[in-house]
């Protein structure tokens, strides 16, 4: 760690955030032998990446680069650059020649193969040391310093440390216990540039009623999602929800949720409308409901449903249905089946806002990419001033999209940053 007397110099590469794309932008510079000092303002650096992927770190993903690309929406066509110069085979080979052995599980998320993100963070920080990187911990940035629409040094903790340029990777707004508490937004509009509106994204979801409140904690595989968004069907995903005492969460709700929030924030109707049986017609599923009637029809239909649902579903079907707990099973009706099997491809939540920042995996928003140029990750207003990470308005689904995003625009801006200070001096 570097003393707090520790003189710096304009030919030194300041980064400031100790996050994943500041860790790979400080190695990548150091490996061109330009002097690195990270400030990270925790007390160590990597307290986000410690907890992504529920704390074992889903590093990227296998998909080919026009499905990844896709997961970012509009904003993806801004990564094509970073991403060709270092995309997630060159990541693997980068942990691999450290020795991290990885795994590669469902929907090609790649994880440690420890399931323990902490060593990745070891792994970063042990390299970062061979690189002769120096970080200086509980060092919050105040300032950005600018003479002539040029990068001279920053303010942090009242003393003027200059630079010869600097890279912005403070990270978003969420999980601000981990440090990301949208430092870089303002000193990244202090000196000029324009933020996207800043919202959360990959964000739990609040519904309407207590109808989801009574099944928190209720776990669901294999479900398709519709989202509707003033009566039309929008987006849809398929796999894994929760019941919170709040409305839902998981990733398929993660994956649908940022264009749920921009739709709320606009003043839209959003609901949501599960099919709990997407394997099942109709056909097929009225066939199961009247096989199973059948055959159990002496029994009451809440043990019988007990083969289509979890218990704590049965209830909730049953009242949205308007049907008895009690009715014996052979005494229901063809259009009272109908209504059961309408709810079990149709179940529908009205969405009615959303979890804070701080529960957000992601942010959405941030400094607007237009001004950044994609091929160095320098600042088209500021020389010598870069930026990497979820700083920019740049967000993907979830499944590693965001951290390889992180990694390469980290990856581009710490080379891009030390060919600057590299570069033979004009006469």
């Amino acid at each position: 760690m570097t003393k707090p007397n520790e003189t710096t110099s304009d030919k030194q590469l300041l980064v400031v955030g100790g996050g994943a794309a500041g860790l790979m932008a400080a190695g990548q510079a150091a490996l061109s032998g330009v002097q690195v000092l990270v400030l990270e303002k925790m007390k160590r650096p990597g307290r986000k990446l410690c907890i992504t992927g529920k704390g074992r770190c889903n590093l990227t993903n296998v998909a080919p680069l026009a499905e990844f690309l896709a997961h970012f929406g509009p904003s993806g066509l801004f990564l094509r650059q970073a991403f060709h110069r270092f995309f997630t085979p060159e990541l693997l080979d980068f942990f691999a020649e450290r020795q991290l052995a990885v795994v590669t599980e469902r929907g090609g998320r790649v994880f440690p193969a420890s399931g323990k993100a902490p060593e990745v963070l070891a792994v970063l920080e042990a390299w970062l040391v061979e690189c002769g990187v120096r970080i200086r911990t509980g060092a919050a940035v105040e300032h950005l310093q600018v003479e002539n629409g040029v990068l001279t040094g920053v303010s942090c903790q009242g003393k003027l440390l200059a630079c010869g340029a600097l890279i912005l990777a403070t990270g978003g707004a969420s999980y601000p216990a981990t440090g990301s508490t949208g430092d870089g937004y303002r000193l990244a509009e202090e000196v000029g540039h324009r933020l996207v509106p800043v919202r959360p994204a990959l964000v739990p979801l609040v519904t309407a009623g207590d109808c989801a409140g009574r099944m928190a904690g209720l776990q669901l595989r294999n479900v398709l999602a519709r989202l509707f968004i003033n009566n039309k069907k929008k987006a849809e995903a398929f796999g894994e929800l929760t019941f919170m005492e709040f409305g839902l969460s998981g990733p398929v709700i993660l994956t649908l949720s940022g264009r749920i929030v921009d739709a709320l924030r606009a003043g839209q109707e959003v609901r949501l409308e599960l099919d709990l049986k997407p394997a099942l017609d109709d056909l097929k599923l009225d066939a199961r409901l009247r096989r199973d009637f059948e055959l159990r029809r002496a029994e009451p239909l809440a043990a019988v449903l007990r083969g289509l649902l979890p218990q704590e579903m049965i209830g909730v079907a049953l009242e949205q249905t308007a049907l008895s707990p009690d009715r014996l099973a052979g005494s229901i009706r063809a259009e009272e089946r109908k209504r059961l099997r309408l709810w079990l491809k149709n179940f529908r939540l009205q969405v009615t806002g959303y979890r804070p920042l701080a529960e957000a995996i992601v942010t959405a928003g941030g400094v607007d990419t237009a001004e950044i140029n994609p091929r160095t990750m320098e600042s088209r207003l500021v020389q010598g001033l870069y930026f990497a990470g979820e700083l920019l308005d740049l967000q993907a689904d979830t499944g590693g999209y965001n951290l390889q995003a992180a990694f390469s625009t980290g990856w581009l801006a710490g080379r891009s940053a030390a060919a600057r200070l590299t570069a033979p001096t004009k006469e």
